[in-house]
This record gives structure tokens, C-alpha cells and sequence, in this order.
């Protein structure tokens, strides 16, 4: 068993010293750029929009089919729909289903994923094999018309089962990308020190390694958020899943086919707000996963 020995206080006050400078200037490089503080708000917004939002409004949103297509008002701030019902109505209570399906599908993406890819670098005979063989099948299982078979069984009604079913077929990617890097990692000398120590594999894994891997893993976690959105609001826009729920893909729907958005300027409100909403989660979490690469990649920084 190795002992820890306790450092001398003035190296423990030089190593929080150095701590304290590293994250100031961490700070000092977000804020230097307002398109981040800007992505982290829009971010935040969209996150309180997905909890709190839908407790807003009542579970069956109003209509009025004499108040069809109103343009924007007081009352209406993104004006009405096909149907009479307001638009950021819709589009609020429409967020918590596609950001927590997204959500969970990247947690999950990133659970398997990172355990799966530090495993198969780690022990690439044997274990390691052994994942890769199981993260080949899934790369090789097509995941949006896996996706579109299962909506014929299944309603996707929670967005907890449309997350489960995204993370479970989605994680395949990260995991190669992990174990690449482990693969590299490995033969690092810090690594081959904490061997020398007695270290074991599971402790070398989750804190010489994982730690070195976190922001690559940060910034995979971000831009798979993004294709989950995607992918989500595609199998909804397509009409492949039952409308068992009111969400973003719903909505885009029900505006091409429905309400005549491409044909006539009177839905246009109804369509693009959605799309403006995608675009800008997407824009900001492209935009925090680049900060994330160079908060951590000191060749990357302008400062």
C-alpha cells in the first residue's frame, strides 16, 4: 500500500496560487470574446425555457379559429397559428420534449461511450476487443431508420423513451474517439509513472487519464447534443413518430404541410420560429465546444 505524504504548506499555497491564476485567466479568455457569453446565455435561456417554461401555460393550449394567422402583438408576441393558438406558447412548451430528449440522449452517449472507449485503450487485448467488437455493431446499425422502424411500435410519447433509444444506438462514435486517444494516452509517461507506483488499471483510467480526456470529451458531449436535436425533430417532421406530443419537430410539420408556410407568408411566423431556435442552440453549443478546446489547448489562444 503506498502512503500519502503531506506536501509542505508553502508548496500547497504555490499549488492553489497557480490554481487560482490558471482559472482567472480561463476567465479572462471567456470573456474576451462576447460570442461566448452570448452562447452561454442563449444556453441558460433555453434551458430554463425546457423546466419552467411549460408550468406557464395551461396543459391545452387555447384556440380560436377567429384569430387565425395574427400577426405579432402584445397579446401574441410571435403571432398565431393555423389553428389560432399563440406561437411562443407552442414553442415554449414545445422546447421540454426536444431538449430533454436530447439531454438524456447525450448523457447516455456520454456514460457508455467514455467508460466503453477509456476500457478499450486502456486493455486494448482481451476487454478491449471485446468493446470494439460491440462498438463496431453498433457504428454498423444505421440509427435514424433503426429509429423510424421502432416508431412503428413504439409512440415515443416521454421524451425519456425518445432519449433512451437515441443514446443507446448513438454512443458508438464517441467511444472510437475515446479509445483512440487512450491508445495514445497510455504510453504517456505519467501513465507508465502511476504503473511504476502500483497504481491500479481502474484508478490509472479515471484519474491520470479521464482527466486529460475531459475537455476532448466536453467538447464531443456538446456537438452530440446537436445531432440528437437533429435527429429528433427530422423523425418528427417526416411524420414517421405519432403526434402524441407537442414539440419543435410538430411544429415544422404541421407549418409545411398543414399550414401552407412554404406556399403563403400567413404561417411563415409558425415555421421560423422553431428554426431559429435550432439554429441558435446549434450556433451556441458549436461556439462552447470551440471555448472548451481552447481553454484547454494553450496553441489555440489569441490571449
Amino acid at each position: 500500500m503506498i502512503s500519502s505524504v503531506a506536501l509542505p504548506p508553502e508548496q500547497v499555497h504555490q499549488a492553489m496560487q497557480r490554481s487560482r491564476q490558471r482559472a482567472a485567466s480561463r476567465w479572462r479568455l471567456f470573456v474576451s470574446t462576447p460570442g461566448r457569453v452570448a452562447a452561454s446565455a442563449v444556453i441558460v435561456i433555453f434551458t430554463l425555457m425546457a423546466i419552467v417554461g411549460p408550468y406557464l401555460y395551461p396543459a391545452n393550449l387555447p384556440i380560436n379559429p377567429n384569430n387565425i394567422y395574427a400577426g405579432p402583438s402584445l397579446a401574441h408576441p410571435l403571432g398565431t397559428d393555423y389553428e389560432g393558438a399563440d406561437v411562443l406558447a407552442l414553442l415554449v412548451t414545445g422546447s421540454r420534449y426536444v431538449l430533454v430528449a436530447a439531454a438524456l440522449a447525450g448523457v447516455i452517449t456520454l456514460g457508455i461511450g467514455t467508460v466503453g472507449g477509456l476500457a478499450a485503450g486502456y486493455y486494448p487485448r482481451g476487454t478491449g476487443s471485446a468493446i470494439m467488437r460491440v462498438t463496431d455493431f453498433v457504428l454498423a446499425v444505421p440509427g435514424f431508420p433503426v429509429l423510424i422502424v421502432l416508431a412503428t411500435i413504439w409512440q415515443f410519447g416521454s421524451p425519456l423513451e425518445m432519449g433512451l433509444v437515441m443514446g443507446v444506438f448513438g454512443w458508438g462514435g464517441i467511444a472510437r474517439a475515446v479509445r483512440a486517444q487512450t491508445l495514445s494516452l497510455r504510453e504517456r509517461g505519467f501513465v507508465e509513472a502511476a504503473r511504476g507506483l502500483g497504481l491500479s488499471g481502474r484508478r490509472i483510467i479515471f484519474t491520470e487519464v479521464l482527466p486529460s480526456l475531459a475537455p476532448y470529451i466536453g467538447m464531443n458531449f456538446m456537438l452530440a447534443i446537436t445531432a440528437f436535436i437533429y435527429t429528433e425533430v427530422g423523425l418528427f417532421f417526416i411524420g414517421v413518430v405519432a403526434y402524441s406530443s407537442s414539440n419543435w419537430g410538430v411544429m415544422l410539420n404541421q407549418a409545411v404541410f398543414q399550414a401552407g408556410a412554404l406556399t403563403s407568408t400567413k404561417g411563415l411566423s409558425y415555421l421560423l420560429s422553431p428554426l431559429i431556435c435550432i439554429l441558435a442552440i446549434t450556433v451556441s453549443l458549436v461556439t462552447l465546444a470551440n471555448a472548451v478546446d481552447e481553454f484547454f489547448n494553450p496553441r489555440l489562444r489569441r490571449i
